[in-house]
């Protein structure tokens, strides 16, 4: 395969999960919003979420303060911000317009009527009118993409390279959001609180869970209430939670062997190890060595990991 057709197909589904990364955690936050708390608390929020995608010099560059609906309208369909909903599904509908020859009819499809109905709803002012329910269907129509892809594209190389494209920003926004929510509430990490605290806090890692879509699956196998340090284990190192980093780094890795021509490549070898890490380590000695610096040097391994990967495989990034 080329590698500039390879190029195309992976950043297509980096900027279908990154979309639907986004919408999660918009929802996420607006519903908070809606809950009782100082004004303090709120802007917070609005601006961890900003943290989390390093976007916080470019809304500041634009707005004077941090308020909520100026967030929501500078995450969803602000064309100046280049991880804003809006332009992350352009980008990817480009990308999938370059290769149309390489897709099947649907997944080009799907592609394209997301960027149709996107732009539609925004003309019509579905956002403002409805800010979750048009949240809900960024995810889904990023679900829809994902089902598409697998339920038509022959099992090849363009396959394998989407699906790198998707688990690698999977696992760089998961991090992103442990590292911020948990540094948010860190001064009460392991402290009881008043029971005013703990009720801010059930709600504060309940939004974190329903977030990537983890309560349902926290309850089952856990069956205890909500404690920090095993939203971090579920995050982190179960490998049987769909958007964890340790079930991303698999897929990362998988399907890295497949498209590989080397079989014993140095970005093989350095995948292999960051996912071996997560296979074998365990929640207290990532705790006991801090979470955020254990967040943050991962974050640089999986940042130089699609460096790595774009070198080896794809367009090298300038």
């Amino acid at each position: 395969m080329l590698s500039r057709t390879a190029d195309h197909l992976f950043w297509m589904s980096r900027y279908t999960e990154r979309a639907e990364n986004t919408a999660r955690m918009l929802d996420v936050n607006y519903q908070t919003s809606l809950l009782p708390q100082s004004a303090e608390m709120a802007q917070a929020g609005w601006r961890g979420l900003l943290g989390i995608s390093e976007l916080l010099p470019l809304y500041t560059a634009q707005h004077q303060e941090i308020h909520g609906a100026q967030v929501m309208e500078f995450m969803v369909k602000d064309e100046s911000n280049p991880s804003s909903i809006v332009s992350c599904l352009r980008a990817a509908r480009e990308n999938a317009r370059a290769v149309r020859g390489t897709l099947t009819t649907e997944v080009w499809e799907t592609q394209n009527q997301t960027w149709l109905e996107i732009n539609r709803m925004l003309r019509v002012g579905e956002f403002e009118r409805d800010p979750s329910q048009f949240l809900e269907w960024v995810k889904f129509r990023s679900h829809l993409s994902r089902g598409v892809t697998l339920g038509t594209m022959l099992m090849d190389e363009a396959l394998y390279f989407m699906r790198l494209g998707i688990f690698l920003e999977r696992a760089d926004n998961t991090a992103r959001l442990v590292d911020v929510k948990f540094h948010a509430r860190e001064g009460d990490f392991f402290g009881a609180g008043s029971d005013k605290n703990q009720e801010y806090d059930f709600y504060h890692w309940s939004a974190i869970l329903r977030s990537v879509s983890g309560f349902e699956i926290y309850r089952r196998v856990y069956r205890d209430v909500i404690k920090p340090e095993r939203v971090a284990e579920l995050l982190i190192l179960r490998p049987d939670m769909p958007r964890s980093l340790h079930a991303s780094l698999n897929e990362v890795v998988n399907n890295l062997v497949l498209v590989s021509v080397d079989g014993d490549s140095e970005t093989q070898r350095r995948a292999g190890k960051l996912r071996s890490e997560l296979q074998y380590g365990r929640i207290d000695e990532v705790l006991a060595t801090g979470l955020h610096a254990y967040l943050t040097q991962f974050l640089d391994r999986v940042n130089e990991l699609g460096l790595r990967i774009s070198r080896d495989y794809l367009v090298p990034a300038a």
